[in-house]
């Protein structure tokens, strides 16, 4: 397989806080595209659509707008990146959330032949009116995003089934490739990172928004950005969760950090590491 790093959306500038960079740099909405022999091209998240450049306040919402500045660039967009990969859109099979907030999804009506692979427990929470989460949920998988009825799969999770520890691991049914579900609770009721195992034998973990800052995991004690911080408060579905999946990521970076890469959806400074 090959993975690609896509930036499907720049977001509000944020200073630096290590002095590594001189000047503040717009966040990112960190995507990959996968190609695979089995199964065409797979996209991990969307990051924001074509469409919601040219309406960002109607399709995005004016509050969350006017806070996350999104770019209107729709060079920025996953479907006009993977053409210039030299790719046909249309070879985008699979798409595999991390979850359902609007940063994440923008692009799925850019793939409406795509289907669209999330955890059971995320797709539980948007579809049944009786979950605790369900108005949450649903506020923030926007209208724009699922008003062309986007082919929806919950993955299938084992319970028995681990990934470096990590319980409740789902596979994706008409997936052959090597991806998988990885359940990382709290920023929303069913979020998870994807797991990508390359031709070298290494996982990549796209993680979400488990965290959002390198500090966060890099750094002991751990350093969260404060430009994120409130971001990650007013969405959390689960504070304690969030905490606990964070010493988890920590750990694993510290006891598998030679077996696996992890990597967030919004750092700006990590994007450009793995994508130079």
């Amino acid at each position: 397989m090959r993975i690609h790093h896509l930036n499907c959306g720049s977001l509000r500038e944020i200073p630096p806080l290590d002095g590594a960079a001189p000047a503040p740099v717009a966040a990112v909405c960190h995507c990959l595209l996968v190609e695979t022999d089995a199964d065409g091209l797979v996209l991990v998240d969307t990051g924001l659509g074509t469409a919601d450049r040219r309406d960002p306040e109607g399709r995005l919402g004016a509050e969350w707008t006017a806070y996350a500045r999104p770019s209107r660039d729709a060079g920025e967009s996953a479907l006009r990146q993977v053409a210039r990969l030299g790719h046909d859109p249309r070879d985008v099979r699979h798409v595999v959330l991390t979850h359902l907030h609007r940063d994440h999804t923008g692009g799925l009506p850019d793939f409406p032949r795509a289907r669209m692979h999330l955890h059971p427990a995320e797709h539980r929470a948007v579809t049944d009116p009786a979950h605790p989460h369900h108005r949450h949920s649903l506020d923030r998988f926007v209208p724009a995003h699922r008003a062309h009825g986007p082919l929806l799969t919950p993955a299938v999770a084992d319970p028995d089934e681990r990934w470096f520890g990590f319980p409740g691991v789902a596979r994706m049914p008409g997936l052959a490739s090597e991806l998988l579900l990885v359940p990382l609770p709290g920023h929303s009721a069913g979020h998870s990172g994807v797991a990508v195992r390359g031709n070298d034998g290494r996982w990549l973990l796209h993680a979400g928004d488990a965290y959002m800052f390198h500090g966060e995991l890099e750094r002991t004690p751990p350093l969260p950005h404060p430009a994120f911080t409130p971001v990650q408060e007013g969405a959390q579905t689960d504070a304690g969760a969030r905490t606990a999946t964070l010493e988890r990521l920590r750990a694993l970076r510290r006891d598998h950090g030679d077996r696996v890469t992890v990597v967030s959806a919004h750092d700006p400074w990590e994007f450009a590491r793995r994508s130079s």
